[in-house]
């Protein structure tokens, strides 16, 4: 495939990766990862190859008041990026989270092996959590209990398919 042609398609499977979390279509989401992909964020930290798409399912499946929009899809041959936006009721309290995140892709072998996505993890808290996040959410030790608490969903999740 030409260094052009690899681009492109490189877009579209950001595109479509983005396309299908609108639709909270997790499968389709999933697809688009190697089966050895490295996921990163500031809430779940490190996950691997399946707990990847896992996280996905478990979001879509819990997902209210939902909705997502992205905009900067840039791709070369080897990697990429997004700016996002998610609109959602974080489960645990029922307040209204807008985050906006920079999302970083490797690709290989057409599909991605390599996401990483940014973003303030206090502004996230102070939506969230309210109160507890604004004044603690800076913290280590409320940021370690966000991302203990986002595995431990995980794999209540996991152990319940």
């Amino acid at each position: 495939m030409s260094e052009n042609h690899q681009s492109e398609h490189n877009q579209a499977l950001i595109t479509r990766f983005y396309a299908a979390f609108n639709r909270l279509d997790a499968e389709t989401m999933a697809a688009c990862y190697t089966d050895d992909v490295l996921f990163s964020d500031p809430v779940f930290g490190q996950l691997r190859g399946r707990e990847v798409g896992d996280m996905w399912r478990m979001l879509a499946s819990h997902a209210k008041a939902f909705s997502l929009r992205f905009d900067t899809v840039r791709a070369d041959e080897r990697t990429g990026g997004a700016h996002w936006v998610a609109t959602y009721l974080f489960s645990q309290t029922g307040r209204t989270v807008i985050n906006d995140i920079q999302a970083r892709f490797v690709f290989r072998d057409g599909k991605i092996c390599e996401h990483h996505d940014s973003f303030d993890l206090w502004r996230w808290s102070r939506q969230a959590l309210g109160a507890k996040g604004a004044l603690l959410g800076w913290t280590p030790f409320v940021q370690g209990a966000i991302r203990a608490q986002a595995q431990k969903g995980l794999k209540a999740f996991q152990a319940g398919r």
